[in-house]
């Protein structure tokens, strides 16, 4: 659906986004996670054919960036993280500027639709300024998907909201996501990467690494089994470490952090072992690592690359 080959922007010699490869497939949420200035916005406005490469490729709904951009920006909708409404105009009449815009045929109907399911049809009539942050971002959202978009590209579409309009937010994100639609979405928010991504594609200028959350998780920190004990013995850990699927196995208070290859094959021959050698076993659980460990271990990893 969206696809960028070794795709480059520099203004005025400084690079702002750097050799740039990656696959965003149709049906899918791909978060965009790196640090300010890393390049994420630049990204989104040139495949929303806001700004020009400087170099590289990329094509958006089959359409290639630089040659078919009125077309691209047909078939996309985009969400700034400044949502620049027309304050003045009611909220319908806002939704109904970009309708037209866009050639909706059902302009009224569509957006009466958006309105509805956003939760602003009461307040349709009054200006834009007149609405807190959190309702015009949700405009924002409406007026992005008015013309039923095949692609979105939503760049911080939670910041500076309270947390009850994030989660409202969020929750039609993941609508959106059940329908099918594909987004590419930028966010400094790592919990909400987590919830809301099918995979993650961290970058500074350069991509620095693209895959599933969990994933990413196995190979940068391994596989391990925590198992809580009511005690620990040298004839226990003797036992654990003659198993051959066990690579590494640690003591921390009593648990046993076991690593193994595949925990969901393993773990209930290691129960097994555990209790043949006399252990009580209190529960056993998977060692979880967070998205922003992930994060910040890949940060690290680049920079000393």
């Amino acid at each position: 659906m969206i696809t960028t080959h070794r795709l480059t922007k520099k203004f005025n010699g400084v690079t702002a986004v750097e050799d740039l490869s990656l696959d965003v497939h149709e049906g899918e949420v791909l978060g965009l996670l790196g640090p300010n200035g890393a390049g994420k916005t630049t990204t989104v406005r040139m495949l929303a054919c806001l700004i020009a490469p400087t170099s590289g490729e990329a094509t958006v709904c089959s359409y290639r960036v630089g040659q078919d951009d009125e077309a691209i920006r047909r078939s996309i909708g985009i969400l700034t993280e400044v949502p620049g409404l027309y304050e003045s105009l009611s909220a319908k009449k806002n939704l109904e500027v970009y309708a037209r815009l866009y050639g909706v045929s059902n302009a009224s109907a569509q957006v009466e639709k958006y309105l509805r399911l956003l939760d602003l049809w009461d307040r349709r009539d009054e200006p834009a300024g007149t609405f807190s942050k959190g309702m015009k971002q949700k405009l924002a959202i409406a007026r992005a998907l008015v013309h039923e978009p095949k692609a979105l590209f939503l760049d911080e579409p939670t910041s500076g909201l309270d947390p009850q309009m994030t989660k409202i937010v969020r929750d039609f994100i993941e609508e959106l996501h059940a329908q099918g639609r594909t987004i590419l979405l930028c966010t400094h928010n790592l919990d909400e990467a987590e919830r809301l991504c099918d995979r993650i594609a961290v970058i500074r200028s350069r991509l620095v690494a693209l895959d599933r959350p969990a994933a990413l998780r196995t190979r940068l920190f391994g596989q391990h089994t925590i198992v809580r004990l009511r005690r620990v013995d040298e004839q226990i850990l003797s036992a654990v470490r003659a198993l051959d699927f066990v690579n590494q196995v640690h003591v921390a208070d009593n648990s046993l952090i076991v690593a193994l290859d595949d925990p969901e094959t393993h773990n209930p021959a290691l129960v097994r072992q555990l209790v043949a050698a006399g252990a009580d076993v209190l529960y056993v659980t998977e060692q979880e690592h967070s998205l922003e460990e992930i994060y910040l271990r890949l940060m690290k990893e680049g920079q000393q690359t």
